[in-house]
């Protein structure tokens, strides 16, 4: 999907036309208090954060001594910040046009950090309180919520006219296979070493 996805978007294929009229719509369609709900939605997708989760999990787990999955918390993290800054580097696609209202500094466009970063972020939360809550009936909310909030944050991007739609979906495809990657690695070694997480 990423490969399809990166490959519209460097040869301007009718994906980018759809990017423009999608953006267009939803910007015609916004109003102040949308841009401040969503301004605050796309703050929890932010890189300071994910910086704070990440801090704040890895302290955690490192209390309770579970090394293993500390060791996959922190190269999920590390991941979707070298992913986000390597693809937008090479890739190097524009902002759209007036989407430095609601930006802090300058960073291209492709993928989306906050796509990718959240889906990385939220997902590697979800998983871990799968693992660390024993009630199977919460399981199901916990994953829930985590998808809720990472289409939450995508779209919040999309509305605040700061990514392009082909940005949020080449970011959460790049962020679905490091997070994948990383979830398989750690339910290996936790297969070979049942006891020890």
């Amino acid at each position: 999907m990423f490969g399809g996805v990166t490959e519209d978007v460097l040869h301007h294929d009718p994906l980018t036309q759809f990017d423009i009229a999608a953006l267009r719509l939803l910007r015609s369609h916004a109003t102040d208090l949308g841009d401040k709900i969503f301004s605050a939605v796309s703050v929890l997708g932010s890189p300071l954060a994910m910086a704070v989760i990440g801090v704040v999990v890895a302290a955690f787990l490192a209390i309770r001594r579970h090394w293993i999955l500390l060791s996959g918390w922190v190269a999920a993290f590390a991941g979707a910040g070298v992913l986000t800054t390597v693809l937008k580097n090479v890739i190097q696609r524009p902002r759209p046009i007036g989407a430095d209202q609601f930006l802090h500094g300058e960073s291209f466009s492709f993928p989306s950090g906050h796509a990718l970063g959240s889906l990385i972020g939220y997902g590697m939360l979800a998983y871990l309180l799968v693992l660390l809550v024993n009630r199977r009936r919460q399981h199901l909310l916990i994953v829930a919520a985590a998808g809720v909030l990472i289409v939450a944050i995508g779209f919040s991007r999309l509305y605040l006219g700061v990514h392009y739609f082909s940005d949020i979906i080449g970011g959460y495809a790049a962020g679905l296979l490091w997070l994948s990657a990383c979830i398989s690695g750690l339910e290996v070694v936790r297969r070979r070493e049942p006891y020890t997480t």
